[in-house]
C-alpha cells in the first residue's frame, strides 16, 4: 500500500512539472511594434525637402512613438514639421505634456491650445489636433503660427 501512494505521489509530482507556458506579449510591446501611418498628404509641398516616415523616437525623443517629419527650406531658413498619431485624444496630451516639460522659456498658445518655447537652443511650437500631436521646430514664434494654421487645416 505504501508503495501505490509514494508511485502515486511520484506521478502527481510529474504531472504539474514542466516548464511554464508561454504568455502572450504585452500590448504595450505589440503597440510599439506598430508602424506609423504614413501621413505625407498632410504636409505642405512648398519649400519641402526631405520626407520621411520614422518608425520610432520622433525627434529622437525617448518618449515619442514613430511619425512624420518634413524639412522644408524658404528664404534660405530651415525648419521642420512633424505629425505623429495617437491611439486617442488622452496619449495625444501625454506626449504633448512630456515635450512641454522640456521646453524652456514656454509660452502658452491659447489658440492653439499648445506650446511654444526653445528646447536646446532651437523654437519649437507643438500642438493638438484630434489624437494628433503636431510640431514645427527652428521657427520664431510668429512665423511658425502661420504654419501651424496650414498645418492644422490639413486635418480634418
Amino acid at each position: 500500500m505504501r508503495f501505490s501512494i509514494l508511485l502515486l505521489l511520484g506521478a502527481l509530482s510529474f504531472a504539474c512539472g514542466g516548464p511554464p507556458p508561454e504568455q502572450a506579449p504585452v500590448a504595450a510591446e505589440a503597440e510599439q511594434s506598430k508602424p506609423p501611418v504614413d501621413e505625407r498628404r498632410r504636409f505642405p509641398k512648398e519649400g519641402l525637402t526631405e520626407m520621411l516616415l520614422v518608425s520610432d523616437h520622433l525627434m529622437g525623443k525617448d518618449y515619442l512613438p514613430g511619425g512624420n517629419l518634413a524639412s522644408y527650406e524658404k528664404d534660405g531658413t530651415q525648419y521642420q514639421q512633424f505629425l505623429l498619431q495617437s491611439e486617442d485624444d488622452r496619449e495625444a496630451l501625454g506626449l504633448l505634456s512630456s515635450i512641454k516639460d522640456e521646453l524652456e522659456d514656454r509660452k502658452f498658445v491659447a489658440a492653439f491650445g499648445g506650446y511654444y518655447g526653445q528646447m536646446g537652443g532651437v523654437g519649437w511650437f507643438v500642438f493638438l489636433k484630434q489624437n494628433y500631436l503636431l510640431g514645427i521646430t527652428g521657427l520664431p514664434q510668429d512665423e511658425a503660427d502661420l504654419i501651424a494654421r496650414d498645418f492644422a487645416a490639413r486635418i480634418y
